[in-house]
């Protein structure tokens, strides 16, 4: 209990310092306004009350809850969610995320289940949210070490799994630090499933139980739709009025400031060379989606954006789209032919590269991948993307693409079977979790 309360006081003095932080980007992004009931005092959905007279005492009654920090985290889960949904139709499951937009998705892809805000690590939000939902299992998507919460579930003897297992290098230096008070935490993890052979040596180094790790695979193979027929990838298609045959899709995904810009002028450099290359933009966070509309309007091409199509129809002479919505980067993906993978020129260390790959996309991205190491080492031994060094690089890359439709061709080749190799992670995750549950 001591422990607790010394956690609390960290977390208090925390929440001070970043207040002032908060506060502003609350009201200058409009972030962090919302769901403060469920993280600071752990008010979370009722799940255990009332338990209706169908299900109560049956075996398929099982109650769990999975978390999905945001939006990425949230395609993880899915077909895990999907799963219980089937297995169980009347069980009771609970999903939670800390992000405005992850909690914005979650709400629009889990409509038959709970949605919520995550519990700060307070004890007392994590006792009273684990009072509300009794969940018969925590399922946690990626690795989320919060002190409090993984200890006071164990208390209860509620299994706590981490699912599509990743800890970077510099999270685990980060972690040995620390390293009492982290080998405390991650032992009361009752399973690992973890990406890679190299990920469970890391845990491994930061004292998790052997016996408890198993290296499963990357669900976000299974979860990357490689279907260009899918009636969502269609529906966008006919949208956007994607009918030649010669038209060339170049997509720019999750990215972040200054990588609109130099995707922007990149394409204006090149686009009365190639007069049937189309861009399509899909910035990382909503709050910017205005800020690089801006940015296309000032480029003096046509453009549409998604949020107006329902009011006016679009151009088919555009050159440049703003897909502005949260959820669908994995339907844009399949218009595709040349991508570009954001947070990769920045600090951020990359984002999801298996989404175009999956399509046969001919894929890039920066030199900064730290969070998707395995994944991008993955991809370039089978040659079925590309790094380049810096936003210089990337104008060449693009007119090569263009040009030389041989080596496009064996990329798109290469990068839809490497994907489709390390399909399987999701079976062996869900026959894990049946394993524990009963």
């Amino acid at each position: 209990m001591a422990k607790h309360w010394l956690l609390n006081l960290i977390y208090t003095a925390l929440l001070l310092v970043l207040l002032p932080w908060i506060l502003w980007r609350s009201f200058s992004k409009g972030r962090y306004r919302n769901g403060w009931n469920q993280k600071l005092f752990g008010n979370l959905p009722d799940l255990a009350k009332n338990p209706t007279e169908q299900n109560a005492g049956q075996s398929g009654s099982k109650t769990i809850w999975f978390h999905a920090v945001s939006v990425g985290e949230l395609q993880v889960i899915r077909p895990l969610v999907e799963r219980a949904t089937k297995q169980w139709p009347k069980a009771k499951l609970l999903i939670t995320t800390s992000t405005d937009s992850g909690f914005e998705l979650a709400q629009k892809l889990y409509l038959q289940h709970a949605v919520s805000f995550a519990p700060m690590d307070f004890s007392w939000a994590v006792s009273k949210a684990l009072d509300q939902v009794q969940p018969d299992m925590i399922v946690l998507a990626e690795l989320e070490l919060w002190p409090n919460w993984i200890s006071l579930a164990t208390k209860r003897n509620i299994p706590v799994v981490v699912i599509n297992g990743r800890l970077s290098q510099k999270s685990l230096r980060g972690y040995l630090r620390i390293a009492p008070l982290a080998r405390s935490i991650i032992q009361k993890i009752s399973w690992i499933g973890a990406q890679s052979d190299t990920i469970r040596d890391r845990f491994l180094q930061l004292g998790y139980d052997a016996a408890n790790i198993d290296v499963v695979g990357n669900i976000k193979f299974d979860g990357a739709n490689h279907d260009r027929l899918h009636p969502e990838v269609r529906a966008r298609a006919e949208q956007l009025k994607l009918t030649d045959p010669m038209t060339r899709v170049w997509l720019c995904g999750s990215t972040q400031a200054p990588e609109e810009k130099i995707c922007l002028d990149t394409f204006c450099e090149i686009a009365d060379r190639f007069p049937n290359l189309k861009l399509i933009l899909v910035p990382r966070h909503a709050e910017r989606f205005d800020e690089v509309a801006k940015m296309v309007s000032h480029t003096k091409m046509a453009w549409a954006r998604r949020s107006a199509m329902a009011d006016q129809a679009i151009d088919p002479m555009w050159r440049v789209f703003l897909a502005d919505s949260v959820g669908e980067l994995r339907w844009w993906w399949g218009l595709a032919d040349l991508g570009f993978v954001g947070g990769s020129f920045g600090s951020r260390g990359g984002q999801n590269m298996i989404e175009p790959c999956a399509y046969g996309v001919a894929t890039c991205y920066g030199p900064n991948t730290r969070n998707f190491t395995d994944i991008v080492q993955i991809l370039q031994e089978a040659g079925a993307a590309t790094e380049l060094p810096n936003p210089e690089a990337l104008k060449p890359w693009i007119i090569r693409m263009i040009e030389d439709q041989p080596s496009r061709s064996m990329i798109s080749q290469r990068s839809v079977a490497v994907t489709q190799q390390h399909r399987g992670a999701t079976d062996r995750t869900w026959k894990k979790i049946l394993e524990i549950l009963n």
